[in-house]
């Protein structure tokens, strides 16, 4: 039989046959759980998935086609995931949140065979009809489309570059992007889970969607090491920390803004957190102060990751072994090449602000059916090599921590100066009323964009006094025109802030 250590220690592996032999050596070991207290043993878990996979290849669902699948994160759910991945077909996770016009337009895009939803999905897509077969998750339906108890699928043979899934990009930009992970990209996860604590003892607390790549790089992993994952349908900061205390969490993956709301609640400290061992965080710029907030009221580490879906390149932060490196998203991760660009593609030095491109053995194969939207991603190297292109900006410093600036698209290039809405935002969240900020460029007829704030507040405070705060502490040419109160910031399903929603809503007035 083959064994852990020894799939664990090869080059690649696929997560349908690390679980296989999961189930072999610890049958009754817990592998998913519900945060209603459904559960299913790894044993269980991987009948179901052979259930998944027979079903996929009975309905003539060949290796590298797609499935769809649109709904709140459940058992069925996963066994969905690593059912089509054990039959060598591709998985496009997406999200309800999206329109059914969008929905209706990836379904269509990665070609899916079958389209599997829940009854919220369901509901919101009657006026944008799918003409594909569809699969309700949440209902019997589910259970009468699977195989019979103990099918089998036949095996099939999976190459390192063979499709995994296709995530698609927020859209927030434009039309999303089908971006393809390969199986060879996901085991790099694996991999990379083994020096993070993942082994059979680990309980991984995930409320982030599994439509998410921030979920994934924890709950495949989470899997591959033969731990327990604990899945919530939506995030609730009560219901998570009493889960986290129930099942004895010992890893999980946040976003900012669930940091931020774990730690306002007056009741934070009751929970008793003691068996965390490492906490998560990515997709969101992460406050240098909520970190040290997290650090010292929340047992355990706390690691940043800073990458993109696509992959490329990914810093690390190691928040516990590094507390004056806070303002950081870290270092470049083993075996990964970060540089910064100016915009003639020149690559800069320390210290010099520039876009970031990365090159990792961890890259998706490109956008699904957009080979010039892959092309404008990359950036060649003087070597010629390939690396991918964030949009973000940033800068190293001495010691080799890259500092998070802004997206490139979300600088405000006003009168000839560049500003960085971030360095606004940072001086905002220091003024006392102000809970979250977001800085965006409007037009001007004067400077031909200018700075405006959207902030979330809690007390009594009027716009022109955050204005005033803010603008006495600044240059000139990064005063902000205006300050708007909104009751919060809108916010992707990942916690991400959408700026562009921020931008349709302003209406030009006179400047001040």
């Amino acid at each position: 039989m083959t064994t852990i250590a020894a799939m664990l220690a090869a080059d690649y592996g696929t997560m349908g046959d690390i679980l296989r032999v999961r189930a072999q050596e610890g049958p009754n070991h817990p592998a998913v759980i519900m945060e209603t207290g459904e559960a299913v043993t790894y044993a269980q878990f991987d009948a179901l998935v052979d259930r998944v996979a027979a079903a996929l290849q009975r309905d003539g669902v060949q290796p590298g086609e797609a499935v769809a699948v649109c709904a709140l994160s459940s058992i069925p759910y996963a066994a969905l995931f690593l059912g089509g991945l054990r039959a060598g077909v591709a998985v496009a996770p997406i999200a309800p949140s999206s329109t059914p016009e969008a929905i209706a337009g990836m379904v269509a895009d990665c070609a899916a065979r079958l389209f599997f939803l829940d009854a919220g999905v369901e509901e919101a897509q009657k006026p944008a009809p799918i003409a594909v077969r569809h699969i309700r998750l949440d209902t019997e339906a589910f259970d009468a489309w699977l195989a019979p108890p103990d099918a089998k699928p036949q095996p099939v043979t999976i190459a390192p570059e063979a499709p995994f899934n296709i995530i698609y990009s927020s859209g927030t930009t434009g039309t999303p992007k089908g971006i393809v992970q390969s199986h060879g990209m996901r085991w790099k996860h694996v991999f990379r889970g083994d020096g993070v604590g993942y082994g059979p003892t680990a309980v991984s607390v995930l409320s982030t969607p599994l439509y998410s790549n921030t979920t994934l790089v924890c709950f495949f992993p989470t899997l591959a090491g033969g731990g327990t994952v604990v899945l919530m349908k939506k995030f609730d900061a009560g219901k998570y920390l009493a889960l986290a205390q129930k099942h004895r969490m010992t890893h999980t993956m946040l976003v900012p803004v669930q940091y931020r709301r774990l730690m306002e609640r007056s009741d934070f400290g009751d929970y008793d957190l003691s068996s965390t061992h490492l906490k998560f965080c990515t997709s969101a710029p992460f406050a240098p102060e909520l970190k040290g907030e997290v650090l010292r009221r929340w047992p355990g580490g706390l690691v940043e990751y800073f990458g993109m879906t696509e992959g490329g390149g990914t810093c690390i932060l190691i928040a516990h072994e590094h507390p004056d490196k806070l303002h950081t998203v870290g270092q470049p991760a083993p075996g990964h090449d970060i540089r910064l660009i100016d915009e003639d593609g020149v690559q800069v030095g320390p210290g010099v602000v520039g876009e970031i491109v990365g090159r990792s053995a961890a890259t998706m194969n490109g956008y699904h059916g957009r080979p010039d939207k892959t092309a404008e991603a990359i950036w060649t190297s003087p070597e010629g090599w390939t690396f991918i292109r964030t949009g973000d900006v940033g800068r190293f410093d001495e010691d080799g921590f890259l500092t998070l600036m802004d997206r490139k698209k979300d600088m405000i290039i006003s009168g000839g100066f560049n500003i960085y809405p971030s360095d606004l935002e940072a001086v905002l969240v220091q003024h006392p009323a102000v809970v979250e900020a977001a800085v965006v460029g409007v037009p001007s007829a004067e400077w031909g964009e200018t700075p405006v704030a959207f902030v979330a507040i809690r007390g009594a405070t009027d716009s022109e006094e955050i204005r005033a705060f803010v603008n006495g502490q600044v240059g000139k040419t990064q005063r902000l025109a205006d300050v708007r109160i909104v009751d919060s910031l809108p916010r992707s399903h990942i916690g991400k802030v959408l700026k562009r929603e921020l931008r349709d809503s302003w209406q030009i007035q006179p400047s001040h």
